[in-house]
């Protein structure tokens, strides 16, 4: 019998390596679009006149980052995207500190096109996320859509990787995700909260890959809007804080299937601090977490339920071999096998974030990981968290 349950210990973590295996072949397998050289000086065309229709709209929701907001700016000033070809609509959510003063007159001097919307004055806006990011929309220009967030770090380079890959990819595409790097001070918290979130980058884009997406991040993301209005926005999840990113790529894939791409440039990676302390980081899943119960997409619900009991039943193993010694050999085989999948799918998407280091972290992050995303599950299904100073649900 002992025999039968140590089976069943090793099985979970079997299936879970074979979809790590699965996901690493399509992660190898993303294209990397090709930047075209800078024009010289010399030879760049004249702007075209301001009422030109620009490529990209940026979309950003604030609420009281008037603390982050001039990194932001300043990195949108050094795009080496022409100014004419791009513009940036950053919507103040109700902030109580400077936020509206600041873009008001960053407004007046930036070198892009920058506007401020005000939620507070736009009738039966709302608040939150969606409502900041559907009331800047409705200012947009251009065809395509372009999401981070305000608290965000973005290269030189990061909307000229997006035009490379759409110059590339045709009419057929209509979601773009891309790469996001957890950063902050060099503690312990960080390294083992970015590695699990770099986890979640390569998942995701290996799952754009492989044909199943089931995940982004909504601080780097674009849209077609015409697309987006094809699938009516948010509509379904508009009352959710959470998910404005998740629940558009699954509406997106469902109507049209095989326009997701993923963005594979280091030049496009996007920067944001990790949580400061084990308590905001909590917080943060249990929001993630919260969106979990909402989900109508079947290769999503499928793979969140197989990472849990992937960490879980060794893990459980580990604990009754207390009583049932035979048990051991089968939780320990699952742990090691499901460690080795872990690596061998991590390995990759850290050297491609440049952040390979982390990959020392692996076994200390498995052995923590089974009670933490069972408590964060838990408390996800449950509801109630707090964020940017509002309590939800």
């Amino acid at each position: 019998m002992s025999s039968a349950w140590s089976l069943l210990l090793l099985a979970f973590p079997a299936l879970y390596a074979e979809q790590l295996l699965r996901l690493r072949r399509a992660w190898q397998q993303l294209p990397q679009p090709e930047l075209p050289p800078l024009p010289a000086a010399a030879d760049s065309v004249a702007a075209p006149a301001p009422a030109a229709v620009p490529r990209f709209s940026v979309l950003v929701a604030a609420r009281n980052e008037a603390a982050n907001l001039p990194q932001l700016l300043a990195d949108l000033a050094r795009q080496r995207l022409p100014a004419h070809e791009f513009e940036v609509i950053i919507a103040d959510d109700h902030s109580t500190d400077d936020t509206a003063a600041l873009l008001a007159a960053a407004a007046t001097t930036a070198a892009f096109r920058l506007q401020m919307v005000r939620l507070a004055e736009v009738p039966g806006a709302g608040v939150g996320k969606k409502a900041a990011l559907q009331a800047a929309l409705q200012h947009a220009r251009a065809p395509w859509i372009v999401c981070t967030d305000a608290d965000c770090r973005v290269g030189p380079d990061w909307l000229r990787t997006y035009a490379a890959l759409l110059d590339g990819a045709g009419p057929a595409v209509n979601f773009v995700s891309g790469p996001v790097l957890l950063t902050g001070p060099d503690t312990l918290l960080q390294r083992l909260s970015g590695l699990e979130f770099a986890g979640l980058v390569g998942t995701g884009g290996a799952g754009i890959a492989a044909g199943t997406p089931t995940m982004c991040n909504g601080a780097n993301l674009a849209y077609r809007r015409r697309a987006f209005a094809a699938v009516a926005g948010y509509a379904g999840n508009a009352h959710l804080p959470s998910g404005d990113d998740e629940f558009l790529l699954h509406k997106l894939h469902a109507a049209f299937p095989g326009s997701i791409r993923f963005l594979k440039h280091p030049a496009a990676l996007v920067r944001t601090a990790g949580p400061p302390t084990l308590s905001a980081l909590l917080r943060q899943r249990v929001r993630w977490a919260s969106k979990w119960r909402h989900y109508r997409h079947l290769p999503s619900q499928r793979l969140a339920v197989l990472v849990l009991l992937a960490n879980l039943a060794p893990m459980a193993g580990l604990v009754a071999s207390v009583w049932q010694p035979a048990l051991l050999p089968g939780a320990v085989a699952g742990l090691g096998l499901k460690l080795a999948a872990d690596c061998w799918f991590l390995a990759p998407v850290l050297g491609f974030l440049g952040r390979r280091r982390w990959l020392a972290y692996a076994p200390l992050l498995q052995l923590a990981y089974a009670p933490y995303a069972l408590l964060v599950g838990l408390a996800g299904l449950r509801g109630g968290y707090e964020w940017k100073g509002r309590r939800a649900g």
